[in-house]
């Protein structure tokens, strides 16, 4: 098969198809979490770092689920290339159990400890006072959230990737128009503050889950079967999903915990520096989003020939997404770089932010937009190639060792030995993660070792694609 990438209709329109859905989903939830950043920024600095620090304990929740949603799509891509839909609702059923149980511990910390989960970043009296406010009242959405995604992550694996844009349309538009009525008191509201922003969230997120059941219902989809077939799963079944997914959310748990500590250096540094990282966490989501979509898409279409046996496809697949992401990333580098001073400027609409939080802002997004394309790469890689191909264990290997073993320790060492300026030691961050990280990922991608089918039909194709690959080999020779 002749390598096309510009020329293959059939694979533009179908990445398109998926992305695009997908993309435009993560927009809304990203435009979600900034329309309560922007919002709060009103209230100060203090309110804004609060809520941020608050934001990295729901992200810490939602790093595990996202583990347990990336293992469910491994197989549910698989099992949907070849049409079996029992397993995809057992598969389904397996995961919603999972994170209700996780996020259900977070809740319980939340709101037995709230005054620990903020002094984790910080102990200023005023930020723990703003943060545990916001804390006992967002602490509701986590089960909602937790629900959410395994949802849609089911839906999107099973090419359904509209429902779920359509039902983020809807939670941003509430969540906006709540977070506007109940922070500052409108249309009708009582003026709440930092609690209209939590209670704002916790509603939307509830009614997300909500509109997700009942549109499946009326449309009868694949989420919609008996609950036997759901949750009617054995200690087997169980066994088997968690040796194939564990990796998966250790890998995305341990890199949760390991950005979670980072968080917690820099929550330490000071609530100034802090607020000017919420404000880039932002816009970070923001510029993220055409990733997620491209790389659930590369996820989808690749999990889907290796589940087939279409081996050769696959690897066609992968490597038309591991150009395109690096280019689109050098593009959005340059956009982020030029608007920074525009983009920072929204926060403070209000005057409200100090200069230091500003100028911190401005130089640690200066330098997130040049290592923005470095750091797609390695994410293409492991989220959208290797997992969707089968290998789960190869990409907990790359992040946790290039996260744990060399960002972290450099990272402490500038803060806590060599005293280095805020922004220094952010970047310091980003620099002994990605750059090793991304080497390593090339070299084994180009190995083609990720490919490790959990299908029959999937085995069955390797097992041809490498009797094939060694006659080439043999006749080359």
């Amino acid at each position: 098969m002749k390598f096309k990438i510009f020329n293959d209709k059939g694979f533009w329109k179908n990445a398109i198809k998926l992305a695009t859905p997908i993309a435009l989903q993560n927009m809304l939830i990203s435009s979600f979490t900034l329309a309560d950043t922007l919002f709060v920024s009103r209230l100060g600095d203090v309110s804004l770092s609060a809520v941020g620090m608050i934001g990295q304990w729901g992200w810490l929740l939602n790093m595990i689920i996202i583990g347990i949603s990336s293992g469910t799509s491994v197989f549910v891509s698989q099992y949907w290339g070849i049409k079996d839909k029992r397993r995809i609702n057992m598969t389904c059923g397996i995961a919603v159990i999972s994170v209700l149980l996780v996020s259900g511990v977070f809740t319980a910390v939340s709101f037995f400890f709230p005054e620990l989960v903020v002094n984790i970043f910080n102990g200023e009296d005023n930020v723990i006072t703003e943060g545990k406010e916001y804390l006992l009242i967002v602490l509701f959405s986590y089960p909602a959230v937790a629900i959410s995604n395994i949802l849609s992550s089911v839906l999107r694996s099973v090419e359904r990737v509209r429902l779920p844009m359509y039902v983020s349309v809807l939670t941003t538009v509430l969540n906006i128009f709540l977070d506007y009525g109940m922070i500052f008191g409108k249309f009708g509201f009582n003026e709440m503050g930092i609690k209209g922003a939590a209670l704002a969230t916790s509603i939307s997120a509830w009614v997300g889950v909500a509109a997700i059941l009942l549109i499946s219902v009326i449309e009868k989809n694949i989420l919609i079967a008996p609950l036997k077939t759901t949750f009617g799963f054995k200690l087997e079944d169980v066994s088997a999903f968690y040796k194939k997914a564990f990796p998966v959310i250790f890998n995305e748990s341990m890199w949760g915990v390991g950005t979670f500590a980072f968080n917690i250096i820099f929550g330490h540094m000071g609530h100034e520096y802090f607020a000017a990282l919420t404000i880039l966490r932002s816009f970070e989501n923001i510029a993220f989003v055409f990733f997620i979509g491209i790389c659930t898409a590369c996820c989808i279409m690749v999990g889907k020939s290796v589940g087939k046996g279409m081996i050769e496809r696959g690897i066609q697949d992968s490597k038309r997404f591991m150009i395109i992401a690096p280019i689109l990333a050098i593009f959005i580098s340059i956009l982020i770089y030029i608007f920074r001073p525009q983009l920072i400027g929204i926060f403070n609409m209000g005057n409200n932010i100090s200069d230091v939080t500003l100028k911190t802002a401005m130089t640690i997004m200066a330098f997130y937009a040049f290592e923005f394309t470095v750091r797609q790469i390695p994410y293409i890689s492991i989220v959208g190639v290797f997992r969707s191909g089968g290998d789960t264990v190869t990409g907990v290997k790359y992040d946790l060792c290039c996260l744990w073993g060399l960002s972290l320790p450099a990272t402490l060492i500038a803060v806590y030995v060599l005293k280095l300026p805020f922004t220094v030691a952010f970047a310091v961050m980003y620099i002994f993660e990605d750059y090793v990280k991304t080497a390593l990922c090339i070299r084994y991608y180009r190995s083609l070792k990720w490919i490790k089918p959990v299908t029959d039909e999937g085995k069955n194709g390797l097992e041809e694609f490498l009797k094939k690959k060694d006659v080439e080999c043999d006749g080359a020779r």
